[in-house]
């Protein structure tokens, strides 16, 4: 008797051990990049060409784009003649109003973030193109743009660094 009762506390300490101890992690930042062929990327400074501009988004937008190709893989950072070459501009930042209340004032607005980016890969020039990426975020009508703009403008800037990593490196 005593015997089944430490065998059944055995098996539940260990099944309470093993599913603590364990977990399961997926991230999709990894590349598909053939370290053999690809060593280099040069990222070229993306200027502000949007009519409405907020001058810290574009040194905040070109370091958190060097930072991720950094940091997501291998490859090492040129001033010329990368085997990746990254370019482009940042040509949208605007605000709409995106929702009306029933005393007809506007309760809700939307920011959005386009960038237009070139990409060459000079050792498969298939994978060539130029695109745009967009990123929205929303916030309460009755918030100042300048409370909000630097958590909404990091927000948005993460969204197309993680969209351009993907078509430019993931392959997904």
């Amino acid at each position: 008797m005593v015997w089944k009762i430490l065998n059944k506390a055995t098996v539940l300490l260990l099944t309470v051990v093993l599913l603590v101890g364990c977990s399961v992690s997926y991230k999709f930042t990894s590349t598909s990049i053939d370290y053999t062929r690809i060593k280099t990327i040069e990222i070229a400074d993306f200027p502000l060409r949007s009519a409405y501009v907020w001058a810290p988004m574009h040194s905040m937008f070109n370091n958190e784009l060097a930072d991720a190709y950094a940091t997501q893989t291998k490859l090492t950072q040129v001033k010329r003649q990368g085997d990746l070459q990254l370019s482009g501009e940042i040509v949208e930042y605007n605000q709409f109003n995106k929702g009306v209340s029933a005393d007809g004032y506007s309760n809700q607005t939307q920011l959005k973030m386009t960038v237009n980016v070139r990409f060459v890969n000079n050792k498969k020039h298939a994978d060539d193109f130029e695109r745009r990426f967009t990123a929205s975020a929303d916030y309460d009508a009755s918030q100042q743009l300048n409370s909000v703009q630097e958590e909404l403008v990091t927000q948005m800037i993460k969204d197309i660094v993680d969209q351009i990593m993907n078509a430019t490196v993931a392959n997904w």
